[in-house]
């Protein structure tokens, strides 16, 4: 699309391979999705490298979008820019709608044979996660095929009716093998969980027959669980945020997680206490929070 302001609105992919539509992977739909953007770059690069090898599986192809909003990456920010719509809220879109609707057409029709799709997503709330494999109960979720990338978790979520226009919920009702990867970090690169992610997507293509190339990497056997059972932590107080324990970490009843600092004199608002034994999902990271703000969630285990 032209643009009145700068160079055109261009949606770039690379495609490796030919014959079937084996795989498509999306990177960010938001100008916010930083981590997601230079996994994206890691993969288009790792498979620059094993095509000149000549390990792309003939019969099959891949394709790779990085971003879908090179605009609001731009400015950094995390919806479109002009009327702050989300691009993943527009599925399947509509080539005559809203700009971002016409986005959402764009990618869909490229996107919308693959036999399995994989996006890299981001949480509404800022924080960072426990890397893992998230799909919507449609009917049509494949969770045997979701092992296949050896993430710790693989979560389960019965989608709301806002859900209908996302692009994980369209890809499953147009038949393709449907996930969304939470790397761990959105705003930040994180070294260790975008490497984790990388390895898992490249694990995934092996596994699907795409790559020749095997991976021996850090894999793990997948904990499957439905996101109703996590408990979640909110705050009871607005202020500074500052935690004392992060995702990956194990926490017992009683336990301290975080504080909530008056910030204009210093006074401890609030103890933030786990109340299960668990292991910290997600935890938010932003320094102030507003009263009742999802703070963390947590999977309760046993031991």
């Amino acid at each position: 699309m032209t643009s009145p302001y700068r160079d055109a609105f261009r949606i770039r992919g690379f495609r490796f391979g030919a014959g079937e539509k084996c795989v498509a992977i999306v990177g960010t739909m938001r100008g916010d999705e930083v981590q997601q953007q230079f996994i994206c770059s890691q993969l288009v690069n790792e498979l620059q490298n094993i095509e000149r090898r000549g390990l792309i599986a003939e019969d099959k192809s891949i394709l790779v979008i990085p971003t879908c909003n090179p605009f609001s990456l731009n400015i950094n920010s995390r919806f479109w820019a002009m009327d702050g719509t989300d691009i993943n809220r527009m599925f399947p879109g509509y080539d005559r709608g809203e700009t971002t609707q016409r986005i959402a057409d764009a990618v869909f029709s490229h996107i919308k044979d693959f036999r399995y799709g994989i996006q890299l997503a981001s949480f509404y709330v800022p924080g960072e996660f426990i890397p893992h494999v998230r799909m919507l109960k449609t009917g049509y979720e494949a969770i045997d095929d979701a092992h296949l990338f050896a993430m710790p978790y693989i979560t389960l979520r019965k989608p709301l009716p806002f859900d209908t226009a996302l692009l994980n919920y369209n890809w499953q009702i147009w038949e393709t093998h449907a996930f969304s990867i939470y790397s761990g970090h959105t705003e930040t690169i994180d070294a260790e969980t975008s490497r984790l992610t990388q390895d898992a997507i490249m694990r995934f293509l092996h596994a699907v027959g795409a790559v020749k190339t095997p991976f021996d990497t850090l894999a793990f056997r997948s904990v499957v669980i439905d996101e109703k059972d996590l408990v979640t932590v909110q705050a009871h107080h607005a202020g500074i945020l500052q935690r004392t324990r992060h995702a990956g970490e194990h926490v017992k009843p009683g336990d301290t997680i975080a504080r909530i600092i008056d910030p204009l004199d210093g006074a401890i608002l609030e103890e933030v206490r786990s109340t299960v034994n668990a292991t910290i999902f997600f935890s938010h990271h932003k320094p102030l929070v507003y009263q009742n703000a999802l703070l963390f969630k947590l999977h309760p285990c046993n031991g």
